[in-house]
């Protein structure tokens, strides 16, 4: 008798939290990062999915008719392009603004902060963020740069304070907030339908339930840039230490706060500029790990599975890194000896990915099978693996990721 979707979901979730509490599941999971590849292999545009929500819910219909993961991705990366148009966001460009209609959107780095600035950012980041930051990255936000600061409303403060709302400037500025904003929760809520029914309809649970960033990406990407924040580790390091102490409780805020809202335990923290290659293991140790730990700490202290994914080559940082709460958490690695990492962190943290995403897209059904088995058998002995590629999956030959999920699933089996 098959199986319910219920029945199937609870499977699915029960066989994850074996392999992040480092026992022995029934197989080893598979939970690839899903990305643009429903829409290519559905026929349907990028541009198609980011404007037309219904016609992203069918590509991944489509996508999951023949894949099944253990975590699965819902239509999140089908990112919504009315509200980048309303907002008119400058680090993004997407298809019909600067990318054509069947590419992949591309992130564009912009100095949004000054590197003067790390006073004001320090004192009231909230402040910084609503008159500096948003009018920076959001051309129709510019008005915002108008507010008087909403600190000085103690008391009777307020009297000074209220009246720059009325600039018409302001006005506006928010004017666009509320239409974008509005946008922006009618694709919530699309997203929102679409777990439910991939829950109740298909048994699969969402791989995400929040998203932070270690305090020095966050500084470091859409703030400084890499240019300014790779040059103030050596003009004002002073600086940046100051900087990246006071975003540590706003990044686990964020992650604590948007895990709430969706009822989900999975916090994607999405590691940028820590990997060999950015810094020196001694600016690793002094700038990037102390907010990186205390984020993840951060988080499992308040009951969720941080999901570190590691883009680039981390394997310098390893004996570094291993520095958490056993069996809480998960580390992604893109570049990486995995038979290393395993005899490193095997007994610390579950590990995924290191499938070359080169492999799907242009190597064979058999060359993909052999290089599951060599993860299964290496890092997969004992548990504590997750199957998953090196990246986030865009362009790939159906066949072989078909080969990935059937590999694994009938080899996988402890």
């Amino acid at each position: 008798m098959p199986k319910s979707a219920e029945q199937l979901y609870e499977e699915r979730l029960q066989r994850v939290q074996d392999a992040i509490a480092l026992r022995k599941p029934d197989r080893v999971p598979i939970a690839p990062v899903i990305e643009a590849f429903p829409m290519y292999y559905s026929g349907i545009t990028i541009k198609d999915a980011m404007y037309d929500y219904g016609k992203a819910a069918e590509a991944w219909d489509t996508f999951f008719e023949d894949f099944r993961p253990d975590l699965a991705w819902d239509p999140i990366f089908a990112y919504p392009g009315k509200v980048f148009e309303m907002l008119d966001l400058q680090w993004f460009r997407w298809p019909g603004h600067g990318v054509p209609d069947n590419r992949i959107y591309q992130f564009v780095e912009g100095e949004y902060m000054k590197a003067n600035e790390y006073d004001e950012l320090i004192f009231d980041p909230t402040q910084f963020v609503l008159t500096k930051y948003l009018p920076r990255i959001f051309s129709s936000l510019k008005g915002l740069s108008n507010l008087a600061p909403i600190r000085d409303s103690m008391w009777l403060g307020w009297f000074n304070v209220l009246p720059s709302f009325t600039s018409p400037e302001v006005q506006e500025a928010l004017d666009s907030i509320k239409r974008g904003a509005g946008e922006l929760m009618e694709w919530f809520g699309h997203l929102i339908s679409y777990q439910q029914k991939m829950k109740t309809e298909m048994g699969l649970p969402t791989a995400w339930g929040a998203f932070s960033f270690v305090p020095y990406d966050i500084l470091g990407d859409t703030m400084r840039g890499t240019k300014g924040i790779m040059i103030d580790l050596h003009r004002q390091p002073e600086n940046v230490l100051r900087a990246t102490e006071k975003i540590t409780p706003i990044a686990i805020e964020m992650g604590v706060k948007g895990a709430a809202a969706t009822g989900r335990p999975f916090v994607w923290i999405w590691l940028h500029k820590g990997c060999k290659g950015f810094m020196s293991d001694e600016q690793f140790k002094r700038f990037y790990w102390p907010g990186m730990r205390d984020l993840i700490v951060g988080l499992i202290g308040e009951g969720l599975t941080p999901v570190v994914y590691g883009e680039g080559d981390y394997t310098p940082r390893l004996e570094t890194i291993k520095d958490i709460p056993a069996g809480k958490a998960i580390y992604h690695f893109e570049y990486m000896d995995m038979a290393k990492a395993k005899e490193v962190l095997g007994d610390v943290v579950c590990i995924s990915g290191n499938l070359p995403n080169r492999l799907l897209i242009s190597g064979t059904p058999d060359e993909v099978r052999t290089h599951c088995k060599e993860l299964i058998d290496t890092v997969g002995k004992g548990g504590g693996y997750i199957m998953d590629t090196g990246a986030l999956i865009d362009e790939a030959d159906p066949e072989n990721l078909k080969a990935m999920f059937e590999f694994t699933k009938e080899y996988g089996v402890y």
